[in-house]
């Protein structure tokens, strides 16, 4: 992350009486980011409670790595993935979840990630970047095969594989 600016977990209190958490329940934060509602989640469980936190953005596994509480578990997964990650964590059933759907802070500040409107850097994008392609890689195929096909529909064709190469 770039500057000093710390992030600010938004309607943190809101979200956490949302979820009327019991202190020996089982909850899930599919959308770690840097832990604010995990850590407010903590707060409410008592010492039976269980939080498992879920998060695909490598930055938010560097974060977890910083919580120190037995009650929580980390996975680097998508909250697509979660009735996996509970199966592989022996869960049965959760007594709420959080989804906190959108961009954080951290990730628009960083240029590096693709997403400043603040800064230039790479047209990357990527919640995970690690997996997948950028959307720079995905605009010059996309470009590639768009001119291919305008230049096939013309009868360009020697000239659009020409092209493509």
């Amino acid at each position: 992350m770039t500057g000093s600016r710390q992030h600010v977990t938004v309607l943190l209190e809101e979200a956490v009486a949302a979820l009327q958490v019991k202190p020996d329940g089982t909850y899930v934060d599919g959308t770690f980011g840097r832990g604010g509602h995990s850590r407010g989640i903590l707060g409410a469980l008592g010492n039976k409670g269980r939080l498992i936190a879920l998060d695909r953005d490598r930055a938010a596994m560097d974060a977890a790595q910083h919580m120190n509480d037995r009650r929580f578990q980390f996975w680097q997964a998508s909250f697509g993935a979660m009735n996996m990650v509970l199966a592989d964590a022996g869960v049965a059933s959760v007594d709420g979840v959080l989804l906190d759907l959108g961009m954080s802070s951290p990730q628009l500040d960083d240029p590096e990630r693709g997403f400043s409107f603040r800064a230039d850097g790479p047209l990357d994008m990527r919640m995970d970047v690690g997996r997948g392609e950028s959307a720079r890689e995905g605009m010059v195929l996309w470009c590639s095969w768009r001119l291919f096909g305008v230049l096939a529909v013309s009868r360009s064709f020697r000239v659009s594989l020409r092209v493509l190469r």
